[in-house]
């Protein structure tokens, strides 16, 4: 559309313009079925003439008017061209864009064409768009950040619109599962008595967000994934509780600790074996727990809603992304035909832990915890039919000798110098006394402290020493090898599978009882068996040698190695009522190890995280969840302060947090008007009623002022 002078020049002030419609744009296109969109360009411009003929439009009158109208042709023609149509709505809208941009409200960056070209989502023969400059803005501002926050009044699109942006997420792979959530503070505290189930309670006022999926996905995908876990929808209340035990083991670089004890601050293992930060702890009060147990004995206790990282068979065969499911979701969904669906994941590393200083080589202990004589009524002494075994023990014991008594017996005697007095003490005996070892029997053995907490070379020469004396490789025909080790000693077995599974390893125990057993024959007799034989067998990860003596480790290695140590979920019961809290740590995968060496974790990674109706959370509730953000996700927070229904003297959450996080980097608020509402024309009136009200009859967001920031309205 070009404008440009009558043949009798215009009149002073005014202009004329001429546009030609192409050929291939039908004329009701542009102007409306019956001139609808015609009458809306004339009533919106009443200070410019427009006139039609054929596929010729013209105007003529105010210069700033007709230079308007240019625009909006032209801006209209480039949403035709895409094959998107126009409507009375939309057209109204460019012409409220076209002004704003004239009086230089916005930055005048974006056009009508651009905002109603938009697609957002196309489903189900219709496509989701923004409508408005301001919900163009919000869009853009969802791509852009990691937190945004939409507040607005009510029909201006903020959830529909985040919901659409999460499907869109999910389907292109930017994360693997959205989390719809709203505070249901209708129900209150009186939850619990209304009747039916909680997802019964719960799906009234979780309605809206279902509609909305069905808007956008096939219906019946929606079931699926929602059991799966992919798609969540829950109150916020039922968001916050991913808790243990106070009492429940986690792992540090000095050893465990109970989760209760930990703050802010402080240290716990990850995932990869190293140290990662506590950035949170919440209290959740008295909750029902669950043991969650392994197939390889492992276990710990959490509640309904913790988290798990997990994956089924079909996962890792279609090379999918672990899933992320709660303790309640997978009850009564644990087999697979007869097979353990929920693999969890193993330590991706040996784990990290300073470095102690101990007083015997490590390997030398192991030895000496497996086929020595450490009774302390005679001198330490060592059996063993490995001549390597026995010059390794040699050579790593400074001060002692080993002397051969004959057969598989030595005897580990100090190294006297001249002018040593003959009552010196073994250093042998020295080393055991103050490692508490002096006087250990084979039932009695353990594994002292300073070694299962120290350096993975501390660990694993431990480890090495115990299967070279009293463990071995156990071939297995079309299968890897495993390794299988026996001891008398209930502590040692379970120091044995604390040092596997600290490398990363997992193993199985069961107990051979001594009540029946053949006797086994030394030196030409019978000799009985006074205590069961706990037999431990294990598979430690690629990488992980398990063997120094040469005979055991070349079977060990010709065999194929030990393969992959895995972990399924064998086993959901309840266990009672316990008082809980929740952590939250700085491990890009939000994974700690927990009691047994359990992977488990509390925050939301790879997650599209929607926060509706936000005005009625407080400012407790706000927090917490702005600290579920894990890795990879991102948050959505929808409100109106307007419409704030919280108990008295309680304060939104939504209003506080402007104040504390407007300006902070990657976080955005998007603030939408009664201009942006699309839903009947009369609510965007009916709210522009309520604020004149509001400013003229001294009311603040609709609560009288005097009465405090408690929002509260129409109770």
């Amino acid at each position: 559309m070009t404008q440009t002078p009558t043949a009798h020049g215009p009149a002073q002030g005014q202009a004329r313009a001429h546009f030609t419609v192409p050929a291939k744009h039908p004329m009701v296109t542009v102007l409306g079925s019956g001139d609808s969109l015609l009458r809306v360009i004339e009533t919106a411009f009443p200070a410019a003439d427009i006139h039609v003929r054929g596929n010729e439009i013209s105007a003529v009158g105010d210069a700033g008017e007709v230079a308007l109208v240019q625009r909006l042709f032209d801006e209209m023609m480039l949403v035709l061209r895409t094959g998107q149509p126009m409507t009375e709505d939309a057209v109204e809208r460019s012409i409220a864009m076209l002004r704003a941009s004239e009086n230089g409200e916005g930055d005048g960056q974006e056009t009508p064409a651009e905002v109603l070209t938009q697609n957002i989502l196309s489903s189900r023969g219709r496509t989701i768009r923004p409508k408005t400059l301001n919900q163009k803005r919000y869009v853009d501002a969802i791509d852009k950040h990691t937190i945004v926050f939409g507040i607005g009044p009510a029909g201006t699109g903020k959830t529909y619109l985040a919901m659409a942006k999460a499907v869109q997420a999910l389907q292109s792979k930017q994360v693997n599962r959205i989390i719809l959530t709203r505070p249901a503070v209708e129900a209150g505290e009186r939850l619990g008595f209304l009747p039916g189930t909680l997802y019964e309670k719960i799906d009234p006022y979780l309605r809206p967000l279902y509609d909305a999926l069905h808007d956008m996905l096939d219906p019946d995908s929606i079931p699926k994934l929602m059991a799966s876990g992919t798609i969540e929808v829950a109150p916020l209340a039922y968001m916050r509780g991913r808790a243990q035990p106070l009492f429940t083991n986690v792992l540090t670089p000095e050893g465990w600790r109970p989760i209760g004890d930990l703050q802010v601050g402080d240290l716990v293992i990850g995932s990869n074996g190293e140290p990662t930060p506590v950035l949170g702890v919440y209290p959740q009060g008295e909750k029902d727990v669950y043991r969650v147990a392994a197939q390889d004995g492992s276990w710990t206790l959490a509640c309904g809603e913790h988290l798990w990282t997990v994956r089924t068979r079909d996962d890792r065969r279609r090379d999918k992304p672990w899933r992320v499911l709660e303790t309640q979701e997978m009850i009564g969904n644990l087999r697979a035909a007869h097979a353990r669906r929920y693999e969890l994941p193993m330590l991706t590393a040996a784990v990290s832990m300073p470095e102690r200083e101990v007083p015997m080589d490590p390997y030398a202990l192991g030895l000496l915890l497996g086929d020595g004589c450490l009774t302390g009524s005679t001198t330490p002494s060592f059996a063993s039919e490995d001549r390597e075994l026995v010059e390794a023990l040699d050579a790593a014991l400074p001060g002692v000798t080993l002397r051969h008594r004959g057969g598989p017996d030595y005897t580990l005697n100090r190294i006297k110098s001249p002018g040593d007095v003959v009552t010196l003490e073994n250093p042998v005996t020295r080393i055991l006394r103050e490692l508490d070892l002096l006087r250990t029997r084979s039932h009695s053995k353990f594994v002292p402290d300073d070694y299962l907490h120290n350096s993975t070379e501390v660990r694993l020469g431990v480890l090495q020493g115990l299967l070279d004396s009293d463990g071995g490789p156990v071939t297995q025909e079309d299968r890897t090898c495993r390794i299988q080790y026996t001891t008398t000693s209930i502590l040692l077995r379970d120091d044995v599978i604390s040092l596997v599974r600290s490398l990363g390893g997992v193993a199985y125990t069961r107990r051979r009882a001594a009540e029946g057993r053949k006797p086994g024959r030394a030196h030409g007799r019978d000799v009985r068996f006074n205590h069961d034989a706990h037999i431990v067998d294990i598979r430690l990860p690629e990488g992980i040698e398990p063997f120094r003596l040469a005979r055991k480790r070349d079977k060990y290695q010709e065999a194929g190695g030990g393969g992959r140590p895995m972990r399924f979920i064998d086993s959901i019961e309840p266990a009672g009522r316990e008082e809980t809290v929740c952590i939250q740590v700085a491990a890009e995968d939000s994974l700690y190890v927990t009691q047994d060496y359990l992977l488990t974790h509390n925050t939301l990674n790879d997650a599209f995280i929607i926060l509706d109706e936000a005005q009625n959370t407080s400012p407790e509730q706000m927090k917490m969840f702005l600290t579920r953000l894990g890795f990879e996700s991102k948050i959505v927070i929808t409100g109106d302060v307007t419409q704030v229904d919280l108990p008295s003297g309680t304060k939104s959450g939504l209003r506080q947090v402007q104040d504390i996080l407007e300006g902070l980097d990657d976080v955005h608020f998007s603030r939408l008007t009664s201009q942006d509402v699309v839903r009947h024309k009369l609510v965007g009136r009916i709210v522009d009623a309520y604020e004149k009200y509001d400013s003229e009859n001294g009311t603040e967001n609709g609560t009288h002022k005097g009465r405090g920031n408690a929002g509260h309205k129409g109770k």
